[in-house]
């Protein structure tokens, strides 16, 4: 499957979920205004991390090895055991922990304990969100394109009606709910287009853990958590810097500009998730590696910029189509948001490079420094820029990425090759 192939695929499922993402983003623009979109940012975010953490963090090791042990059916039945059975005993666990202190949960991320039966729904269902996430990362491990496509398809749909459903009876609430349960009813249907293939069975799933296996997958957790705490966290504390000091309306702007971003560069980020990872996986020569990136660079790059630069242009047509009136002081946010993005694509192309060939200490390091930057950044230029102070810190930090991961990797491409 080429990269062109791939991405032409992912595009029918990338097209229908961003349009899904855009008509959500209008009904909670109209139901919950400005400071309900930085609740539910928050809540994204302790997603994010517990479900990161509940998974055992192995998605991302699931599809390497599963690419890479492609000619031995064996070997990735021990790799989908281990994986199985890790995210079994550590999604009850963790759910459980979820449902008992969902007031405290609710306090911390929300400011809120009523919304605490948010987090019990969420710990009851968490073992089919983990499940859900592990066969995604079974099926793109295994170049099943096409089923993958089917699962993110219906899941957009899905999201959409109960979405919409959710949000307009119940507000916020709603909002939030969804969120906490969508993806583990969706597992059902991953589940059944597993069940149609020739290669899969459900005792795959959890048996013995194999002790080489779980040592590989060992090393995706650590990258993985690490993203799943820094990441999350970063976000959290500029939303909280934004709010505390320019009130929450504000921090809802910089959370609908970075929502409208995940939207339209979602075909860009799925694809490098749905070909990179796998391919990079499979390449051992560097001069191989190097072409990969090259033809990333040629074809992913200019796109993600082009796509900038058009939502740019059209940002006040854009603000009022997918928002609301009250959401056009994000205006300002357009320009340098659509430069760091573009950046973000750059470096992104590169850091699969360290995912695909685990470089666990170079990863762990550079994802704690610049998620810490990103939080250093928009402090130090808020009193100047106020409410650009977050995208500023945007470009800034994934400029300064970008040069890190080309210096750090063409050390690392010259070691492999001598």
């Amino acid at each position: 499957m080429t990269l062109i192939k791939t991405s032409l695929l992912n595009a029918i499922a990338v097209a229908i979920k961003m349009l899904t993402m855009l008509g959500i983003n209008k009904i909670l623009a109209i139901y919950v205004g400005p400071a309900g979109y930085a609740a539910i940012g928050n809540f994204q975010n302790a997603v994010q991390m517990i479900t990161t953490l509940g998974s055992g963090a192995i998605n991302t090791g699931v599809t390497k090895y599963t690419a890479e042990y492609h000619a031995d059916e064996a070997e990735q039945r021990k790799v989908w055991q281990t994986a199985g059975t890790i995210a079994l005993v550590g999604s009850i666990v963790t759910g459980l922990l979820v449902a008992v202190f969902n007031r405290e949960l609710a306090d911390w991320f929300l400011s809120d304990e009523q919304y605490g039966s948010v987090f019990i729904w969420f710990g009851l269902t968490l073992v089919f969100f983990v499940f859900n996430t592990l066969l995604l990362a079974i099926l793109n491990g295994k170049k099943e394109i096409k089923r993958y496509v089917i699962v993110n398809i219906t899941g957009s749909f899905f999201s959409l009606i109960v979405s919409a459903l959710m949000i307009v009876q119940f507000g916020l609430y709603g909002a939030l709910l969804t969120l906490a349960i969508n993806q583990s009813l969706i597992f059902f249907v991953t589940l059944a287009l597993c069940y149609r293939t020739t290669w899969f069975k459900l005792k795959y799933l959890v048996g013995t853990i194999d002790r080489q296996s779980a040592i590989n997958l060992g090393k995706f957790t650590a990258m993985a958590v690490t993203s799943a705490v820094t990441v999350p966290v970063s976000h959290i504390m500029v939303r909280n810097l934004l709010g505390e000091n320019l009130g929450w309306d504000a921090a809802g702007y910089w959370e609908a500009m970075w929502r409208l971003s995940a939207a339209y560069l979602m075909f860009v980020t799925t694809t490098l998730g749905v070909y990179y990872l796998p391919r990079l996986s499979e390449l051992q020569d560097p001069e191989d590696i190097k072409k990969e990136i090259i033809q990333g660079y040629k074809i992913i790059l200019p796109v993600a910029a082009a796509c900038g630069l058009v939502i740019y242009l059209l940002r006040d047509f854009i603000i009022n189509l997918l928002f609301s009136k009250e959401f056009l002081p994000m205006c300002e946010l357009f320009g340098w948001q659509m430069v760091g993005d573009t950046l973000k694509i750059g470096s992104w192309i590169l850091a699969y490079v360290m995912l695909g060939k685990a470089m666990v200490v170079v990863f762990v390091i550079s994802e704690i420094f610049f998620g810490a930057a990103f939080i250093f950044w928009t402090y130090l230029f808020l009193e100047n820029f106020h409410l650009q102070s977050a995208v500023l810190a945007h470009v800034l930090n994934y400029f300064l990425y970008w040069a890190f991961l080309i210096t750090v990797l063409n050390k690392y491409l010259h070691k492999w090759k001598t």
